[in-house]
């Protein structure tokens, strides 16, 4: 078919228009297709066939076809021609359009020539790119080879222009370090000369340069002129500090830091001189301070006040211990030996500033060392702490502290090595630990180490001192004469007032650091004086008095512990449990002054069943007249003991609570006899005569009421 489709279109292309009007016909070539039935079509299976019909049964066609009842033959071929029917007419379709395809075949050919030409055109333009890429390659490398070349230039110029920059020696430095003033342009100008110092020493190419043996004459001249020019500037600043009332730390402050770096120039350019400065500056501070130091000892000296001497003791007596040099002190500054008062608020000024002496001397205000001696250290603290930032900040030399402080050190050490030996004030060197315990904390807080070691060598001295006079204390009890020492007189004895003072004072001093040695030693003053207490209560001849006299001085040694804070701890229990023995004895002692035949049948009979002893039973005869005797008497008897306790016990508030607890005891003592009497044959006949219990109870709190 394609071969007549080509013979029927070769003629049309020459005769357009009859072509157009004759139609070609298809059909008459090809006809009607029958399709004929195939003769072995009986021998086809038809398995699977109802499964096919089933999977199609939804097709519009195919259940259209099962409908009708159509036969599949007729029904493939009217397919068949209709398919025959639509190529046919595409074929008429392209044989109408066959001008439209010799145009554009035309059209192609045009288009194949002009980009012929175009591929001819633009090879050439290749190889002109290639050529022209050829010359951008090299000039390209040509272009970095000069850059290199550039940059190699720039950095050889910038090393050169510093070299002769770090060389050169321009006309106004050298005006300046000859003929200029020390100032802050001189500084600016010396600090530029160290750097050309430095470089024309430290970089071996630059030794070895011939630019060098011109400049550096010039330079050395130079180095030696700022060398002299700083060093006289120096000293003539340092001669400044020995001025009599110089401030010492403005001139370091305001004047010798504005100038540090000249010390920083010589240390560097000249050692030698920068050695002679060292020693100047430190000669000059350490006489200057030293002469500082000794003036304000001998000033704080005319302020002392001494509070103790070798006879101010807790167990020596008064009366032997010089009348006529004691008459001449106050007697505040005497109690004051054992008492801490007022002497304990210099902890808590530690840190207000040190005394003014001629202020002080003025006003006529003497002082306990201890005071002089915080002010001292104060100072002391104050000029270290200065001296020291300026030696690490002026000269970059922490030692130089060490040796200026030298004189100082030495001129404190003797002023303490000759008070110590004479301190007999253990309230006094006890403040003294505290304060330089203080003192190091201050220190430490400051981050100034300059006086560590002076501090704790001020310590370890101090210590053995107090040890010392605490022991003369302690051997003072131990070794009292009870003969003198004794007083007939159950009141408190100032031997006991002493000691309770002098132990709250050391105990309050000790809270803080708890120093356990200390502990122990006042574990051993307290067992001396229990001693020693014991021995003064026998002079008394009655017992009674002795156990008032121990009663006394343990209650005002407890009201002592008590008022110097709760730090009493095991010594005050000690005493309390004194006080409450001694108290039951005492109560135990009155009693049987005022009702001793009532006390000892309760004690002896009382307790035993009346009718247990049939041989020899309580009787209403034995007990009858000890019933009388307390109805008639037992009022007064309370009055009188009510009386001897008042005139017994200085303490109001202690009498009145052996007060109570005697008459507590009575009352015990009187309801065990009532409860005897209700079991004794015939007891009831002594109602009448017994007094009530609630008679003797409102008479106790009648007493109760007075405190």
């Amino acid at each position: 078919m394609a071969d007549v489709a080509g013979a029927t279109v070769s003629p049309s292309i020459g005769e357009t228009n009859d072509a157009q009007k004759n139609v070609f016909d298809l059909g008459a070539f090809v006809g009607d297709l029958t399709l004929e039935d195939d003769p072995s079509s009986d021998d086809i299976s038809l398995e699977g066939l109802e499964q096919e019909l089933e999977e199609c049964k939804n097709n519009d066609v195919v259940a259209n076809i099962l409908s009708k009842g159509t036969k599949l033959r007729d029904y493939t071929k009217g397919v068949e021609n209709d398919l025959r029917k639509v190529e046919l007419d595409s074929i008429q379709d392209y044989i109408k359009e066959s001008d439209n395809l010799v145009s554009l075949h035309d059209q192609i050919h045009d288009c194949d020539s002009i980009l012929s030409q175009m591929e001819t055109l633009l090879s050439g333009f290749q190889a002109e790119i290639g050529s022209i890429s050829s010359d951008i390659k090299i000039l390209q490398e040509k272009s970095m080879d000069m850059s290199l070349r550039l940059k190699n230039r720039k950095v050889a110029e910038s090393k050169l222009a510093k070299f002769v920059e770090d060389i050169i020696v321009p006309p106004r430095m050298v005006d300046v370090l000859v003929d200029g003033e020390v100032n802050e342009e001189y500084m600016r100008t010396i600090e530029v000369l160290s750097k050309k110092l430095k470089f024309v020493e430290v970089d071996p190419m630059v030794k070895a340069s011939k630019a060098l043996k011109d400049v550096q004459p010039e330079l050395e001249k130079l180095r030696q002129k700022a060398v002299s020019k700083v060093f006289d500037f120096i000293v003539q600043k340092l001669y400044a500090l020995r001025k009599p009332k110089t401030n010492i730390q403005i001139l370091q402050q305001s004047v010798l830091l504005k100038y540090k770096y000249v010390v920083s120039f010589l240390k560097e350019h000249g050692k030698e001189i920068y050695n002679e400065v060292h020693a100047a500056y430190i000669d000059t501070m350490n006489k200057v301070l030293s002469a500082h130091f000794r003036a304000y000892i001998q000033a704080l000296e005319k302020l002392q006040l001494d509070i103790a001497t070798y006879n101010d003791l807790i167990g020596v007596e008064t009366r032997s211990s010089g009348l006529f040099i004691r008459a001449r002190e106050p007697l505040k500054n005497r109690s004051a030996v054992f008492a801490l008062g007022d002497r304990i608020n210099i902890l808590k000024d530690i840190d207000e500033p040190a005394l003014i002496p001629h202020i002080a001397e003025a006003s006529s205000n003497k002082y306990p060392y201890e005071v002089l001696f915080r002010s001292l250290q104060k100072l002391l603290m104050d000029t270290a702490t200065s001296e020291y930032n300026f030696c690490d900040d002026f000269f970059g030399e922490e030692s130089i502290f060490y040796e200026i402080f030298s004189g100082p050190f030495g001129v404190i050490d003797e002023h303490f090595n000759s008070i110590l030996p004479n301190c007999y004030d253990a309230i006094g060197l006890m403040l003294m630990i505290r304060i330089i315990h203080k003192h190091q904390l201050i220190m430490s807080r400051r981050r100034i180490p300059c006086l560590d070691s002076y501090l704790d060598k001020v310590n370890i001295s101090l210590w053995p001192r107090f040890k010392l006079v605490f022991d003369m204390h302690l051997n003072s009890l131990r070794n009292a004469n009870v003969k003198t020492l004794w007083e007939d007189d159950v009141h408190p004895h100032y031997v006991m007032r002493r000691y309770a003072e002098f132990t709250a004072s050391l105990i309050h001093l000790n809270a803080e650091c708890g120093d356990g040695q200390l502990d122990l030693n006042l574990e051993r003053l307290r067992m001396a004086v229990d001693d020693l207490f014991i021995k003064l209560a026998k002079n008394f001849p009655k017992p009674k008095s002795q156990t008032v006299f121990l009663i006394n001085n343990y209650d005002m040694t407890i009201t002592v512990l008590k008022e110097a804070g709760p730090e009493g701890g095991k010594i005050q229990m000690h005493f309390e449990e004194l006080l409450k023995s001694n108290t039951t004895i005492f109560v135990e002692e009155l009693l049987q002054e005022h009702f001793n035949d009532l006390i000892k049948f309760v004690k002896s009979k009382a307790s035993e069943d009346p009718t247990s002893s049939p041989d020899k039973p309580i009787t209403v005869a034995e007990v009858e007249p000890l019933v009388k005797d307390f109805a008639s008497r037992w009022k007064a008897a309370i009055e009188l003991m009510h009386k001897d306790v008042i005139t017994s016990f200085s303490n109001f508030l202690c009498g009145m609570e052996i007060l109570r607890a005697a008459l507590t005891q009575l009352l015990l003592y009187y309801t065990r006899l009532s409860d005897c009497i209700k079991r004794i044959v015939g007891g009831s006949a002594l109602n009448k005569d017994l007094v009530s219990i609630s008679s003797i109870m409102y008479e106790i709190r009648k007493y109760s009421r007075t405190f």
